[in-house]
């Protein structure tokens, strides 16, 4: 009887330590991870992949202080701009057509909702455009690049 212990348990301290056994090594040809990119701005759009061609305005008293669409606080004197298409934290070109002068925003709120109107810029992007006494005109947005997260 002895011995059929001696025995059992020789099998279970073979069976336990195959638990405790060693990993294969590693395969050497395997490359380590590549860490990704820390940037979050894709590279810029050589063509402009969207350009539209309409009427801006300009918004700024109302809103200032407040909550864009992307979360930051709005602020007249930066050059943003609302848009219903293109992609928060992208950037784009705005060309007003009846003077030739542009400025590049960011895209950081929604709107305008007004018929009509392409793009809402703020009073510093409206100042460059020369839209401020008019407070319209007629312009062309061109897409420059796309953030890949706002």
């Amino acid at each position: 009887m002895h011995a059929s212990f001696i025995w059992i348990a020789l099998l279970a301290l073979a069976i336990i330590s195959q638990g405790c056994a060693l990993l294969a090594p590693k395969d050497s040809s395997v490359s380590p991870p590549v860490q990704a990119p820390q940037e979050t701005e894709r590279p810029e759009v050589r063509e402009p992949s969207f350009v539209h061609t309409g009427h801006a305005s300009w918004y700024g008293p109302r809103f200032e202080g407040k909550r864009t669409a992307s979360g930051e606080i709005f602020d007249a004197e930066q050059f943003t701009a609302a848009s219903r298409v293109l992609p928060l934290g992208s950037r784009a070109r705005v060309t007003n057509l009846e003077n030739g002068k542009s400025v590049e925003v960011k895209i950081n709120d929604r709107g305008p909702f007004v018929d009509g109107r392409i793009i809402d810029v703020s009073r510093a992007a409206a100042r460059v455009l020369g839209m401020l006494q008019s407070g319209i005109a007629r312009v062309r947005v061109e897409l420059l690049s796309i953030l890949s997260s706002p």
